[in-house]
């Protein structure tokens, strides 16, 4: 989110750390996905979804590496050269739900400052060039041409998975329903690189409080009356477990009681530090075996209410939604795509760039395209899988949890340069060589 971006779902809340907007970056972000499919019934507690079976594989191996440990970027984490993707396996219809995802980030691509240090919008206008030209049906051969495999530090990649949630709802309040907030007026938000160049892309959110900024209200102050006139109710939600989930997905559908859906996405956060309670849960035994997916989170929660309650406060992170008219979007402001969309940490990943991912369960191989970003996605090699919209997609992403190789794909020559500027001194692509 998230940054627009939505946090990752059970992998980040077993191990407390997606999008992104709270994606996830909306998102919070998430995911064919096609946002097309139509909303199904409401998702209750009297109906929890087990997770589904993953289908084992064997990911390719890393390459051996000598991490930098804190590295700020991928230019100064380091690279080395992968596989020549003609020889690794390409799903020709994974691939071509790429190709579609890739076109739709290109013209962002083209012109964003590259956070990773790797590559400049101009590097990524032949291939968006080609991919214009393109047909689904060749889209292996698109990917296998235009671009070059790098492993970026260790290369060893966890995934977790996000979907667009739909939950039962209202528009009016009613009695056990909780409010859905839109963006509190008095919630601020400072860019803190216009103070300094040494903070570009660092932001604080807080509230103003005599002459000072302070941090904004946490989950349980908000839960508690905090926001009393002072942020928009979007709706209310029937079950406040499925609203905490629907925050960490950070987009998602209102099944509302007086029929029609609300379709909602992420706005902003408070501006706290999002916890795991996945983590929480596991550390103290409260979660047994086969529990640990979201499903098994959830139904613990309702099985719990007090101390669920009290868990869930642990997480102050709270996010802010507002109504969508148009396709679910991403980190990027553009629409994103289940099964071919992932959000990612754009320090290591350039947003918009492909990325192979090799891992221990066979739904998340494949190319995916780094469209979404999320609070509990840091970090080289971590990233969070999108599946779309419906019971399926929960099903997957509710259990994903997966290990194995990232490879990020740059336009051909991006390595020889990264290494050639490394070599004097030049931290990343555009920076000033050192003395």
């Amino acid at each position: 989110m998230r940054t627009k971006a939505t946090l990752a779902l059970a992998g980040a809340l077993m191990m407390a750390g997606c999008v992104g907007p709270g994606g996830r970056s909306m998102p919070p972000g998430p995911t064919g996905r096609p946002f097309s499919a139509v909303p199904g019934p409401a998702t209750t507690a009297d109906r929890p979804r087990p997770a589904r079976q993953p289908v084992a594989s064997v990911p390719l191996s890393a390459l051996p590496a000598v991490v930098a440990p804190g590295a700020a970027n991928a230019a100064l984490a380091g690279l080395l050269p992968a596989n020549d993707l003609s020889t690794v396996p390409l799903d020709a219809a994974q691939a071509g739900a790429a190709l579609d995802a890739f076109r739709i980030s290109c013209p962002s691509l083209v012109r964003r400052i590259d956070t990773s240090g790797l590559t400049l919008g101009s590097d990524w206008q032949p291939a968006c060039a080609e991919a214009a030209r393109t047909d689904a049906r060749d889209a292996v051969s698109f990917f296998r041409r235009w671009f070059e495999a790098v492993q970026v530090a260790d290369g060893r990649a966890f995934a977790t998975g996000y979907y667009i949630p739909e939950i039962a709802g209202s528009r009016q309040p009613r009695s056990g329903y909780v409010p859905i907030y839109g963006r509190p007026t008095d919630l601020i938000e400072v860019d803190l690189g216009a103070f300094s160049p040494t903070w570009t892309g660092k932001k604080v959110r807080g509230r103003v409080q005599g002459q000072a900024l302070v941090p904004y209200h946490d989950r349980t102050a908000i839960e508690e009356g905090a926001l009393n006139g002072r942020a928009p109710i979007l709706g209310y939600a029937a079950d406040p477990v499925e609203l905490f989930f629907l925050q960490v997905q950070g987009s998602g559908f209102i099944r509302l009681d007086e029929g029609g859906v609300l379709r909602i996405g992420y706005d902003t956060q408070n501006g706290r530090d999002y916890t795991g309670i996945g983590a929480l849960m596991k550390s103290r035994g409260l979660l047994g075996p086969g529990q640990s997916s979201m499903q098994g989170i959830v139904a613990w929660l309702h099985a719990h209410p007090e101390e669920g309650r009290a868990i869930m406060r642990e997480n102050k992170s709270y996010v802010f939604f507002r109504e969508l008219n148009g396709a679910p979007q991403g980190a990027l402001g553009l629409p994103v795509s289940g099964g071919a969309t992932v959000a990612a940490d754009p320090k290591f990943v350039p947003l918009g760039a492909p990325v192979f991912l090799s891992m221990d369960r066979t739904d998340a191989n494949g190319i995916w395209i780094a469209q979404d970003t999320g609070g509990a996605i840091k970090g080289s090699n971590r990233f969070d899988t999108f599946w779309g919209a419906g019971e399926e997609a929960r099903a997957i992403a509710g259990g994903m949890s997966a290990r194995g190789t990232a490879f990020l794909l740059l336009p051909r020559g991006s390595y020889e340069r990264w290494r050639a500027l490394r070599g004097m001194g030049q931290a990343s692509v555009g920076s000033t060589p050192r003395p």
